[in-house]
């Protein structure tokens, strides 16, 4: 058995010290100092590991190891299963976080609910064994089976799990454990980070699929050390007004799957059900044209998704005129508006500019340029742009029009939903004529605005 020893460790710089201070002596950094164990006797064998116990470690050839699909559990929720890439993979650790209110505890409970032929077992250390079993009631989940253990110490949370060897098992959350070789309190670096390694090494050693539920910041990101999401195999993030009706769960990171997968949720009396046509809930349709709006095709992981962007330029009566974007980048937006007066010859440096995405999607790629200029002018002119117009593509500071990844994918979709009409950048021009589509294909911005 190897001996714990205490030690405190820089977060910034590494510099290990006996003792704890409020400055490092290294690096000089304030506040950085966190403590963390070390174990004094490990196992001397060769060909030991002491990461996994009695794993035997040699050499291998890479053509020699087996590349067969791994074998994936589906969940019952096909969103979820998109954001995943597929379904669970055994000896995975899933890390799902999201403010307080937004559904990651029912979204789990739904999954251990739905998986019927695997044994699962559900650890929580925020709730009591009967707010849970309220929860499952107001969701009318069949989940009379489902084993619960309320725990919040690491080692015997994992002896328990031994004992019962699930296939899926829920930690509701990775900020309230701790392990009885720290001494500080749950939820700081060091309990957070050892407490997690102590998880991943379980799944790994058994083979089970492993969910953490996981705290955000003030910022939105997981709370804790950065550390934790790369130990975990995928990280999920939850999107979404709390007191709206549609959550977005997109993945961040997926060593199973694409990255920036997004899954589409609609929260009901009954819990969140998958949207399996997201396009559609994103796009107003208004009865009639109006200024300002106009619908533009992302792309997220491997979907296309059709959503609206609006935009509405008001004459400013402050020194600084006001940009905001809510869903893009608001510093691409002033790159945008400058290359709008450099080569389309139009200038909105006096007026207030407000860009929205419908819906609360948040898009990030730069397909977004073109639609976001087109908005902002129609909103400027207070001339609406056609019905049934889409458009995509980014836009340099030369004031040219350039390609972007899957663009006949894209006009596709958009021709799936009945519309006829497309701005796309001359690199994205289709081989072949798309039914029912007049697509227009632009190389500068200056053919755009003669086009519109």
């Amino acid at each position: 058995m190897a001996k714990i020893k205490n030690q405190y460790q820089c977060s910034e710089c590494g510099a290990i010290s006996a003792k704890w201070a409020g400055q490092c002596g290294e690096c000089g950094a304030w506040n950085s100092i966190r403590e963390a164990i070390i174990d004094t006797q490990t196992d001397s064998r060769p060909g030991r590991f002491a990461g996994y116990a009695g794993a035997a470690v040699e050499v291998r050839r890479l053509g020699d190891i087996s590349a067969d699909a791994e074998k994936r559990i589906p969940t019952g929720l096909s969103e979820l299963d998109r954001a995943l890439g597929g379904g669970l993979v055994q000896g995975s650790v899933v890390l799902i976080g999201g403010d307080p209110g937004i559904g990651k505890s029912t979204l789990l409970l739904q999954v251990l609910a739905t998986l019927e032929n695997a044994k699962s077992l559900y650890v929580t250390g925020e709730e009591s064994p009967e707010q849970v079993s309220l929860r499952g009631r107001r969701l009318e989940l069949a989940c009379a089976d489902l084993r619960l253990l309320t725990e919040t110490c690491v080692e015997r949370m994992i002896e328990h799990a031994r004992q019962e060897a699930p296939q899926v098992m829920v930690v509701d959350s990775i900020q309230t454990l701790y392990s009885e070789a720290l001494q500080s309190a749950p939820g700081s670096v060091s309990q957070v980070r050892e407490s997690a390694a102590m998880l991943v090494r379980y799944a790994k050693q058994t083979g089970t699929a492993l969910f953490l539920v996981g705290h955000v910041t003030k910022e939105g990101q997981i709370a804790g050390p950065r550390v934790l999401e790369h130990m975990v195999d995928t990280v999920l993030y939850f999107e979404g007004d709390p007191g709206g009706r549609y959550r977005l769960l997109r993945a961040v990171k997926n060593r199973f799957g694409a990255v920036n997968e997004l899954g589409v949720f609609v929260m009901l009396d009954t819990g969140l059900k998958p949207v399996t046509n997201p396009s559609a809930i994103f796009l107003s349709r208004h009865e009639k044209p109006v200024p300002g709006s106009i619908i533009m095709v992302t792309r997220e992981g491997t979907r296309p998704l059709l959503v609206e962007v609006q935009a509405l330029v008001a004459e400013s009566h402050a020194s600084q005129p006001r940009r905001v974007t809510v869903g893009l980048e608001q510093n691409r937006l002033n790159m945008l508006l400058a290359v709008l007066h450099r080569h389309g010859g139009i200038g909105l440096f006096d007026q207030d500019v407000f860009v929205n995405v419908v819906g609360g999607v948040r898009v990030s790629e730069t397909a977004a340029d073109l639609p976001m200029l087109l908005a902002a002018l129609s909103s400027f002119r207070d001339r609406a742009l056609p019905h049934e117009l889409v458009s995509f593509g980014e836009i340099g500071l030369a004031g040219e029009i350039r390609p972007v990844p899957n663009g006949e994918e894209r006009l596709r979709e958009a021709a799936k939903h009945g519309f006829s009409r497309a701005i796309v950048p001359a690199g994205n021009q289709p081989r072949k004529a798309i039914r029912g589509m007049e697509i227009i294909a632009a190389r500068r911005l200056s053919e755009v605005l003669d086009a519109i």
